[in-house]
């Protein structure tokens, strides 16, 4: 899987996924706006780890009011300094968070002019940007995080993306409830049905296919209690050949 990886180029992703048609804030439909919305209804206080997070960070916009040290990690080093550009706000980056920005600030009841509080807010508390590996046991560098661990997980598109079969998937969920305290939450939003993603120009990445019942059966060996899990079935013109997701899946569980 690591080597799928090395022609990642963030930029592209970014305009694949993260631009219109799915990232159209006019369309409460669209499928950046239905990942707002449950990420937005999710959080709640405490020290948040974001796993995975590749170049985005639509996941924590929300987190980022709740939570008062929130940690980025990604295996690549590209995103890595991706997220680092626009967190020490060096210029331009890949995508013009802004929009999201707006979005959010509206979904929490305040004035699209809000963006950028809620901007300063997330240059503020984020503290890392860390390297992760979640096929390690520990994912994570010993001493990264507090004992006993994070109150809070999110992870968007991470687990199902790196992992080469279900049994794989299963292991990493279980890896990442390492790093977070008991009964502790984590929010999970991934693909369902997906084969492939592609990560850049001629860059096609494999996906672990996953069903409802297989994400929730993966939870329940790797040690978590489901809370709520939402569906998002992607309308035919989201659906635009960068991948072959045909939906989504949004999980909030407890780790037990």
């Amino acid at each position: 899987m690591a080597a799928c990886y090395q022609g990642f180029d963030p930029a592209a992703y970014l305009q694949y996924n993260y631009t219109p048609p799915r990232a159209d804030f006019t369309r409460r439909d669209s499928t950046v706006c239905w990942k707002l919305g449950c990420l937005h209804r999710a959080f709640a206080e405490g020290l948040l780890v974001d796993v995975g997070s590749g170049p985005t960070l639509y996941q924590v916009l929300s987190g980022c009011e709740a939570f008062e040290r929130l940690v980025l990690t990604d295996f690549l080093e590209v995103n890595r300094r991706e997220l680092r550009r626009w967190l020490q706000d060096q210029g331009d980056g890949s995508l013009d968070w802004t929009p999201y920005l707006q979005h959010v600030c509206q979904l929490e009841g305040r004035g699209v002019s809000a963006w950028t509080e809620k901007a300063a807010r997330l240059r503020a508390v984020v503290s890392d940007v860390l390297p992760v590996d979640v096929h390690c046991p520990q994912p994570l560098a010993p001493g990264s995080l507090p004992s006993p661990g994070a109150d809070c997980l999110v992870s968007c598109f991470c687990l199902e993306s790196v992992s080469p079969d279900l049994e794989a998937f299963t292991r990493a969920l279980g890896h990442i409830g390492g790093l977070l305290r008991p009964q502790g939450h984590l929010l999970l939003i991934g693909a369902l049905g997906e084969s492939f993603y592609l990560g850049g120009p001629g860059v096609q990445i494999p996906v672990v296919p996953l069903d409802e019942a297989q994400v929730c059966g993966s939870l329940r060996e790797s040690g978590y209690t489901l809370i709520r899990m939402e569906v998002y079935t992607l309308p035919p013109d989201m659906r635009v050949g960068v991948d072959d997701v045909s939906g989504i899946f949004f999980v909030k569980a407890r780790k037990e």
